[in-house]
This record gives C-alpha cells, structure tokens and sequence, in this order.
C-alpha cells in the first residue's frame, strides 16, 4: 500500500473518532431542553392524568393524606353514580346539539365575513375590521347581563337559540378566516368573475373548498370552547332539561355542604372525552391552519 493510501486511511480513522469524541460533547449543552419539555409535559398532562385516576377512587382515598397517584382500590362507583344521578343522554344531547350548531354557524358565518373583509372593496371595510379586532378585549362576562336582557326580551330564555345564538360567530373566527384569505390569489377570483360566477358563488365553489385547514382549526377550538361553556348555559338555562353537560356535572356533584370529587372527577373525564375525539380526528389539519393565517396582514 502507498504512503498515500496510508495517509487517507489514517486521515479517515482519525475523522471518525474526532466524530466519535465530539458527539458526546452535544449532549452536556442540550441536556436543559429535554428538562424544560419534561417540565412543560408534567404541566400540561399531569392535571388531565390526576383526574382521569382520581376518577377511580373512592371518596376515602380521594381525601387521604399524602395522596396516591394511582388508586389503590380501582372502582367505578362514581361511574355508576354519575349515570344513575343524572340524565345523561339527555344532558350529553343538549351539549352536543348546541356545539354542532355553534360550529356550523361560526364556520359559515366567519368565513363569509372574513372574505367580505379580506377580497372585497367597500367603504368602512377597515373601520369594521377594527371594530371586530376590538371586541376581542371585550371579557365576556361584561356582556353578559346585555345579552341575558336581550334573549329575555326575545323571549328565547331556557331555549336551545339563547344557547347557539349569541356564540354564532366570533371575532377570533373573523380574524382567522380573513388572514387566510389575503393569501388566495386574486387572478383565481378573478378568473371566476369573467367566467360569470356571482360573489357567493365564487365563495361556496373557489373559496370554502380550499379552505380546510383554517376551518378545521377553528372547528376545533369553537367546539372546545361550546362544550366547556358553563357560565352562559347556567345563566340562561332556568330549568334542568335545558342543562348542558358541565352545568348538569357541576350542579349535581356541588352540594350545598360538600362537594363529591369521586362524581366531579368521573364527570370531567366523560365530558373532556369528545373534545379529544375531535381533536385527534383534525388533528391533521390543526397545524396547517395555524400555520396559513399569518401570511398576510
């Protein structure tokens, strides 16, 4: 073998284990990063986990001292509490019947204004713009007495419209669907208006099909937001056939001089149980749609 055979092959050697010593050496100045996403783990997964277990307790070693982890004794007597003491399917009803509406609505309803906003030329376009943006630091609870005052005058009090109504569209929704649309082409309307399309047409045939990812994001986080909704439906709801699902969980497992944790455990977990369905079935297209919004401003 030549001396430069033997030069290449020591210079080889010697680049594999210069590769060898230094890989280790990466370790040491990452090692934070994984400590900070365990941290951030244990935050966001740990109350969820806590409850799903404590949801098997009993009401003895839900108040025991220093608490356990995992049950001891598993049970599911705050199951079969939770079914015998409420109605269930007809609160689950009552939940999902007004969060698919609220869904819908927001869906169709943002999405047209937003493209009104977004490709369409009209005087005070920028003005409600504005006006939309600023009702998002608008805290709902200022809004509440006005909009209780309004479905009593309507009459619609203790009824499935004073549930969808005031939540049929959302300022967020408005802004998500508008930046989206800035970043369609307008040759692609365009095109459409020569071709003799009217405004809602081009809307309902170009511009909804090809809005997916963005109304998948936001059919998710309205849909979060109707079924965790528990203020609203207690306020407005004056007899119990008109409960949703976290009114009726919380009315029946706080009483008047305790609180049953083993019920209200088990009722958190079946109500937290279709908002996961949901997300995990758009989950796809979660990510996307937050990532398209932002394009243009």
């Amino acid at each position: 073998m030549s001396v430069s055979a033997h030069s290449a092959t020591f210079s080889r050697v010697g680049v594999k284990d210069a590769q060898t010593h230094r890989a280790p050496a990466l370790l040491p100045r990452n090692w934070w990063v994984f400590i900070v996403f365990a941290l951030g783990l244990v935050l966001v997964a740990g109350p969820f986990l806590w409850m799903v277990a404590s949801s098997f307790k009993d009401a003895q070693e839900l108040h025991a001292f220093p608490p356990t982890l995992l049950p001891v004794r598993p049970t599911l007597d705050n199951y079969t509490t939770l079914f015998q003491k409420l109605n269930f399917p007809l609160f689950f009803f009552n939940s999902l019947v007004v969060a698919v509406f609220v869904v819908g609505a927001n869906l169709l309803f943002c999405s047209m204004l937003g493209y009104a906003l977004a490709k369409l030329h009209f005087a005070g376009r920028e003005q409600i713009f504005l006006i939309v943006m600023a009702t998002l630091m608008v805290p709902s609870t200022v809004t509440l007495v006005p909009l209780f005052v309004l479905m009593s005058t309507l009459g619609l009090v203790n009824s499935y419209p004073a549930l969808i109504l005031p939540f049929a569209a959302g300022p967020f929704g408005v802004f998500l669907m508008r930046q989206f649309m800035l970043g369609i082409p307008d040759d692609l309307l365009e095109a459409a208006r020569i071709d003799g399309a009217s405004e809602l047409g081009i809307f309902f045939r170009v511009v909804f099909p090809i809005s997916y990812a963005p109304l998948a994001t936001l059919g998710i986080l309205t849909f979060l937001a109707s079924w965790n909704n528990f203020l609203w439906p207690l306020v407005v709801s004056s007899s119990e056939r008109m409960y949703t699902l976290p009114v009726a969980v919380a009315t029946f497992a706080v009483g008047q001089n305790a609180t049953d944790y083993g019920l209200l455990m088990a009722g958190s977990t079946i109500l937290v149980l279709p908002v996961v369905l949901v997300f995990l079935a758009l989950q796809q297209y979660f990510r996307p749609g937050v990532a398209t919004t932002g394009i243009k401003g």
